[in-house]
């Protein structure tokens, strides 16, 4: 009994963030753990600094591993700049190579990799719902943010680009 609970159990962390470095995207409790209901998680103002001026989200804060693991799932009331950040990548170590999917996530989004220096690595542009490919950002990095699908672009957010928020 024990090696099949233990079995279901690993098989859980790897499809989530923290054993297999794949997150899926959902809510946050308002502490940013993970636990629950969604309009009730903490914010957090991040800053976009483009070519063509500051642009300025209010996204939930996904700090601990089993917040990132659920990451935006189920959900379909993202504000027009809403979204979520998840910093720091990963939660309990030093920055890595991020892997995202959007298994259960009804809604296209742009993925922002964010380096330690704050600058965007990479922008994986209108994700697919639903779909379990990865998406990886192809270097270490220090934090992910997770808008509505197409606002890059809209925006003029390019990689490179300065990342900025509250801790």
């Amino acid at each position: 009994m024990w090696r099949i609970v233990a079995g279901a159990m690993l098989a859980a962390l790897v499809a989530g963030c923290s054993g297999g470095n794949v997150s899926a995207s959902a809510t946050t409790s308002g502490d940013g753990s993970g636990g629950g209901g969604k309009g009730n998680a903490a914010l957090v103002t991040v800053t976009v600094q483009s070519r063509n001026g500051a642009h300025v989200f209010q996204v939930e804060a996904a700090r601990t591993a089993a917040a990132q693991e659920r990451g935006l799932m189920f959900r379909t009331d993202i504000p027009k700049d809403g979204g979520m950040l998840f910093a720091p990548y990963p939660p309990d170590g030093p920055p890595r190579a991020a892997n995202f999917w959007m298994k259960d996530t009804p809604s296209s989004l742009d993925i922002l990799f964010i380096r330690p220096d704050h600058t965007i690595a990479r922008i994986e542009e209108n994700t697919v719902p639903f779909s379990q490919t990865l998406i990886s950002s192809g270097e270490a990095v220090a934090a992910v943010l997770e808008i509505n699908g197409g606002r890059a672009g809209e925006l003029g957010i390019n990689e490179g680009d300065k990342v900025s928020w509250d801790r």
